[in-house]
C-alpha cells in the first residue's frame, strides 16, 4: 500500500484539521456511489480509509511516523509497546470510529483513548456521508434527523465493471471464462451464445458486498476480438475465398471454412474474381437462427513464374484477345 500521507495528499507535519478536511473531502469524491461507472473506485476508496486508518488514530500515527508499522498498519517487528489506546496528554477521552469499504462490504471500527487538540470524534464518516449525498443515506433526507451508523449500514453494495474479450467462435457458441474482478475476486462467467461487441453480461450479486442491503452486481463488457479469417456485418459472415486459376476455369469442388467446420462449395467453370456465393446458416447464431456466410472469389496465381503458362498466356493474348474494361 501506499504511503498513508501520500493517499491523503497532506504532508506528515499535517494537522488534525488538515488530515480531517482532506478525508473528508476525498470520501466525498471517491466513494463509490458518486463513482458507478469506475471500476477502480472501489479500490481508491478502500485505499482511503486504510490511510485514514492509521493518520487518523493518533496512536497509530505516532506507531507510523516511528516506524513500527507499515502502511497497512501490520507491526514492522514484534515486542513494541504503546500501540493501540494510549493516553494523549492534552484531551479528554474520546472515541475513534473509522469505516472500511472493501470485498468484506462496510466494516466499522471503534476505539476510545485520550486524543488531544481537536482530535475528539475525528474521522467520523457518517457526517461525511451526510455532507456527500445530501443526508439521503439511511435517515431519509429528512432535515435534522440523527444519522446513525446503523443507518448507513443498510446500503445496498456497489455494481462492479469488468471487460472480457472473446473469440469469435466462441461468441458464437458461448463459452465460460473465468475473470479476475477489480476487486481482486475471481468469477466465473458464463458469456451467452451470439453475444457481440459492447454488449454486457450482468452477474447478480457478485459485486461489492451490502451492509444490511444486496450485494452488488457484476458487469461484464464484451469485446469480440477480429478474425484472421471471417468478418462480422450484423448475424452475417463474410470471407475471401482464394481459388485457382484452374479452378476458376474448369470449374471444381472447393473446401471452405464455416464456425462450425468446412463444408464443400461448388465453383461453376468460368468463375470470375469478386463473385460472391452464399451459403445460408452458416454465419453468426441471433435469435434461434444463424445468419449466412458469404464467400467471395479470388482468383490467385501460382507463387512462382511458371513458362508452359507463360507460354499459353502468350498464344491466347495472340489468339483470343479480349477487354475486361471495355464498359469503363
Amino acid at each position: 500500500m501506499r504511503d498513508p500521507y501520500e493517499v491523503l495528499g497532506v504532508n506528515s507535519k499535517a494537522t488534525v484539521a488538515e488530515i480531517k478536511s482532506a478525508y473528508r473531502r476525498l470520501a466525498k469524491k471517491l466513494h463509490p456511489d458518486a463513482n458507478k461507472n469506475d471500476p477502480k473506485a472501489a479500490t481508491r476508496f478502500s485505499e482511503l480509509n486504510a490511510a485514514h486508518e492509521i493518520v487518523g488514530d493518533p496512536d497509530k500515527r505516532k506507531a507510523y511516523d516511528r516506524g513500527e508499522i507499515d502502511a497497512e498498519g501490520k507491526p514492522k517487528f514484534q515486542g513494541f509497546e504503546g500501540f493501540g489506546a494510549g493516553a494523549q496528554p492534552g484531551g479528554g477521552d474520546s472515541q475513534f470510529e473509522s469505516f472500511n469499504f472493501g470485498p468484506e462490504g462496510f466494516t466499522r471500527t471503534t476505539r476510545r483513548g485520550r486524543a488531544g487538540g481537536g482530535g475528539a470524534g475525528f474521522g467520523n464518516f457518517e457526517e461525511v456521508l451526510r455532507e456527500a449525498f445530501g443526508g439521503a443515506a439511511g435517515g431519509g433526507g429528512r432535515r435534522g434527523a440523527h444519522f446513525e451508523a446503523e443507518d448507513f449500514a443498510a446500503v445496498a453494495g456497489a455494481d462492479v465493471h469488468a471487460e472480457a474479450t472473446v473469440t469469435l467462435p466462441e461468441a458464437a457458441k458461448g463459452v465460460t471464462r473465468r475473470l479476475r474482478l477489480p476487486i481482486g475476486k475471481d468469477i466465473d462467467v458464463k458469456i451467452p451464445a451470439g453475444i457481440t461487441s459492447g454488449q454486457q453480461v450482468r452477474v447478480r450479486g457478485q459485486g461489492m458486498p451490502g451492509q444490511g442491503g444486496a450485494a452488488g452486481d457484476v458487469l461484464i463488457t464484451v469485446t469480440v476480438a477480429p478474425h484472421p479469417l471471417f468478418t462480422l456485418d450484423g448475424t452475417d459472415l463474410k470471407l475471401d475465398l482464394p481459388i485457382t486459376l484452374y479452378e476458376a476455369a474448369l470449374g471444381g469442388k472447393v473446401r471452405v471454412p464455416t464456425l462450425d467446420g468446412h463444408v464443400e462449395l461448388t465453383i461453376p467453370a468460368w468463375t470470375n474474381s469478386g463473385r460472391t456465393f452464399r451459403l445460408r446458416g452458416k454465419g453468426f447464431p441471433a435469435k434461434g437462427r444463424n445468419g449466412n456466410l458469404f464467400a467471395t472469389i479470388r482468383i490467385v496465381l501460382p507463387e512462382n513464374s511458371d513458362a508452359d503458362l507463360d507460354a499459353l498466356m502468350e498464344k491466347w493474348k495472340s489468339d483470343k484477345p479480349y477487354d475486361p474494361r471495355k464498359d469503363m
